[in-house]
């Protein structure tokens, strides 16, 4: 008996085995066929089809966020890619890292087709970032005279409960943007802007940034320690009142005034609170501008939570002018003449 009974089990294992083979082999056959003669858009076409019909049937919700709104960048788009960078998770299959040639940090984020979960006030929520790539165009390098460009319509999709719709409209996408906003803030890395005279007409070039690599800190910085307890104090009260400032009507803005003679230490302390606050800097020279409209121009162009820094303030325009009649008392404090006693003015905000 025992012996039959092997002898059976036996048979019953070799007959599975041949079936999971036969069907392993059939699969195979079938998705080498579906690959090699079937168009990629009817693959999409099918895929999107049958997900549509098993939806139906569900309770769960579907938000597209698709890369651009018309012919302009979609911000809940950017602030999913930059939030989801941070929620992937250990078992994750495929990422995509890149690093820009002028940044510090790596840009992580989810390869196409991969599934993010993420927990939000006790509620799932599970992203899947989709690429469809739609016709090739051929475009003119001078490097590569056969260059094909393939176009792409990137968007993520977002699952979720049905009964969770007015949460995620109301808190979890503004959750994502000020969250994105924040680890970009972060992320970034700190540049000096020049005024590029030859480009003062087109609005995204006027300023020409590169990475401001001074080691300045208020640790490293020579100052009294009184002082500089007083500046990071006005520093960080100035930050965490951006709410207060438009409560009340105001711009958020502050403005400091330096003074001294050259290598007194005035730009290491603008490198300080730039390192500190991780904010760029803006160098403003008014004596490189024709009028006001050039300088509205360059005020407009600049990004929020920056340093707006007036070289020689009091060496521009007709400032000194103003002062002429003020010198004799001047120098009688100071020592020496105006023209050498440089000035800067800046505007954190």
């Amino acid at each position: 008996m025992s012996s039959s009974s092997a002898e059976s089990k036996m048979a019953l294992a070799k007959t599975v085995l041949s079936t999971i083979g036969s069907v392993a082999a059939t699969t195979m056959l079938v998705r080498s066929i579906f690959h090699d003669y079937i168009p990629q858009e009817l693959h999409e076409y099918l895929f999107f089809g049958l997900r549509n019909m098993f939806t139906k049937f569900s309770n769960q919700l579907t938000m597209v966020i698709d890369e651009f709104d018309g012919l302009v960048n979609n911000e809940i788009y950017e602030a999913a890619e930059t939030y989801l960078g941070n929620k992937l998770s250990p078992n994750i299959h495929r990422l995509k890292i890149s690093k820009p040639e002028k940044e510090k940090n790596f840009n992580i984020a989810m390869e196409r087709n991969e599934e993010v979960t993420d927990v939000y006030n006790g509620q799932t929520f599970k992203w899947i970032w989709l690429c469809r790539q739609t016709q090739s165009t051929n475009f003119y390098n001078s490097m590569d005279m056969n260059s094909t460009l393939k176009s792409e319509i990137r968007s993520f999709e977002l699952t979720f409960h049905k009964k969770n719709k007015d949460l995620v409209l109301n808190s979890y996408l503004p959750h994502i943007m000020k969250e994105a906003k924040l680890q970009k803030h972060v992320n970034k890395t700190i540049k000096i802007h020049t005024v590029d005279c030859e480009r003062m007409y087109n609005l995204h070039e006027m300023w020409k940034p590169v990475n401001l690599n001074h080691p300045a800190t208020f640790e490293t910085i020579a100052m009294e320690s009184d002082q500089k307890d007083m500046i990071l104090k006005d520093l960080e009260r100035f930050v965490k009142r951006k709410d207060y400032y438009r409560k009340v009507g105001k711009a958020w803005k502050r403005g400091y005034l330096l003074f001294g003679p050259p290598g007194t230490g005035k730009s290491s302390l603008i490198a300080a609170m730039a390192n500190y606050l991780n904010f760029d800097i803006y160098d403003l020279e008014l004596t490189s501008l024709r009028g006001n409209l050039e300088l509205r121009r360059l005020l407009v162009a600049t990004a929020n939570k920056s340093i707006l820094v007036v070289e020689d303030i009091d060496c521009t325009i007709d400032l000194q002018d103003n002062l002429a009649n003020r010198a004799t008392h001047v120098h009688s404090i100071n020592g020496f003449h105006m023209q050498e006693h440089k000035q800067h003015q800046i505007h954190c905000g």
